[in-house]
């Protein structure tokens, strides 16, 4: 089957010091790999990486990044930004923090989905006020027409998770997409990027604290600790059955209610 992302023993430092350590796993049409492990374990890093958002101080100083065959460390940066949205999009934890403030929330959509294809004004809303109601934004119209700082947390998340699908990318990299948002939303956030990995075969990387997202969603699980891979393999077998005892322990971790 068609490898869409790849990382091949990737290591990542900043300023010289290594924080991801030899890293491999590949991203199938379709899939949804979960990642999981400690705050800190080097999950957030991973993804920036593949999207070339590891700053000044941060390179990926070993291994290599394919995305459909083309190795994104050594991409010039024009390059870059022609797969970064409509190839690879990215669902920040704070996705609040990547909106412009001196723009309304419409005119950010519409020069988003404008840099990788001809839309109109018209389609562009359009197809935005579809996808609002479906995760749970009701007001389209207002929020359309709204700056930011209009927004509650919640909303504004649920906009970049919005900029993120819009492009139907075939590889969304979701980074605790669902953090800021009540139960009732998670779900609907949920159903949907499932929505787009039925409809257009989206592969999905998804990085949570949250094992019940990952046991409801993930075909493949990889579990990270110190940024290093202590396992890795289908959901069922790591979840069900892990080898290693940081698994055992996270799995552990997790609260359960308990019915007499």
């Amino acid at each position: 089957m068609e490898e869409l992302l790849s990382y091949s023993h990737v290591d990542i430092a900043f300023r010289g010091n290594t924080v991801v350590h030899d890293v491999s796993f590949e991203l199938h049409p379709g899939e949804i790999l979960g990642i999981v492990g400690e705050s800190g374990s080097g999950k957030s890093t991973l993804l920036k990486a593949a999207m070339g958002l590891l700053g000044r101080d941060g390179m990926v100083t070993r291994g290599d990044i394919f995305f459909r065959g083309q190795d994104i460390p050594d991409l010039p940066e024009k390059q870059l930004r022609t797969i970064c949205g409509a190839g690879i999009g990215m669902i920040f934890q704070d996705a609040g923090a990547s909106l412009s403030p001196i723009r309304t929330i419409g005119a950010q959509i519409r020069e988003s989905m404008a840099v990788h294809k001809k839309i109109t004004k018209a389609e562009a809303k359009r197809q935005a006020l579809q996808l609002f109601e479906k995760i749970g934004l009701e007001d389209g119209e207002r929020i359309w027409r709204s700056y930011p700082f209009e927004l509650s947390g919640g909303m504004k998340q649920r906009v970049g998770i919005a900029l993120a699908m819009l492009m139907e990318p075939p590889v969304l990299l979701a980074d605790e997409p669902t953090s800021a948002l009540d139960v009732a939303v998670q779900k609907q956030v949920a159903e949907e990027m499932l929505h787009l990995r039925e409809v257009f075969g989206t592969a999905i990387v998804l990085v949570t604290h949250d094992i019940g997202v990952v046991s409801a969603m993930a075909d493949t699980v990889l579990v990270l600790k110190d940024g290093c891979v202590a396992e890795y393999g289908t959901a069922e077998q790591v979840l069900k059955e892990p080898c290693r005892e940081y698994t055992k322990n996270l799995l552990a971790a997790v609260p359960r209610l308990w019915r007499k």
